[in-house]
């Protein structure tokens, strides 16, 4: 299969837990960025909820007529060597400014559930997008566009628990690396790095230790390469 390299980065408390707000709060939020400009990951893919924070502009897309896209596609409004920023948007909901606008191209990842009506409203704002999968995202096709269409060699994970456990699940993942900053969370409903909402399977998935360090801030740098 022709992919990117796609290393799955996180930030987490001591005890794995993944809050944007708290993890900002952290001793060692301060070498996050540092090593993921090191990782060369430029370009990056983020879930629905974590653009809906952070990315996206508020309120929600909302089609005249829903009738869906016909068939699996894509379209590529630019070439930019230093990197894209990806969502995951499986309907078609989130809302954007005009591409131009922002510092990194967007791509937007859906199914065939999204509207033709969204993918209209994408080529309006001059951001490229991927249509693949029926009912849900087929991870694995969009992954080749993105390599072949779109030229992606190295790609990182850094949304929340949803993107990064359905690329794991996908068999998609080549690395994940977890910074681990000098506090503990807590709260038992916020979620960790990955969360199979089915429980997971009835074994851990295998990993393999690559690389291990601490930094003067007091956080703890994890590199795994994953078992295939």
């Amino acid at each position: 299969m022709s992919k990117p390299y796609i290393v799955c980065y996180m930030m987490t408390s001591v005890d794995g837990r993944i809050d944007c707000d708290m993890t900002a709060k952290l001793t060692g939020v301060e070498d996050y960025y540092p090593i993921l400009a090191e990782l060369k990951l430029e370009s990056a893919v983020s879930g629905k909820r974590t653009a809906q924070l952070e990315l996206a502009e508020k309120g929600e897309f909302q089609p005249k007529n829903a009738t869906h896209a016909e068939q699996e596609t894509f379209s590529k409004k630019a070439d930019n060597s230093k990197g894209y920023t990806i969502v995951v948007d499986t309907k078609g909901t989130l809302l954007w400014k005009d591409d131009s606008e922002y510092k990194k191209p967007h791509i937007l990842i859906t199914s065939k559930q999204v509207s033709q009506e969204y993918l209209a409203y994408l080529d309006e704002k001059n951001i490229s997008y991927i249509v693949a999968g029926n009912e849900k995202i087929d991870l694995a096709s969009a992954c080749e566009t993105l390599k072949e269409g779109f030229g992606i060699e190295r790609l990182g994970i850094v949304g929340g628990p949803s993107i990064n456990t359905a690329f794991l699940d996908a068999g998609l993942l080549d690395e994940v690396i977890v910074l681990i900053g000098a506090g503990i969370d807590g709260r038992a409903s916020f979620p960790p790095v990955f969360n199979r909402k089915d429980n997971g399977q009835n074994s851990p998935t295998p990993l393999t230790l690559l690389e291990a360090k601490t930094y003067d801030s007091g956080a703890v740098f994890i590199r795994y390469k994953t078992k295939k």
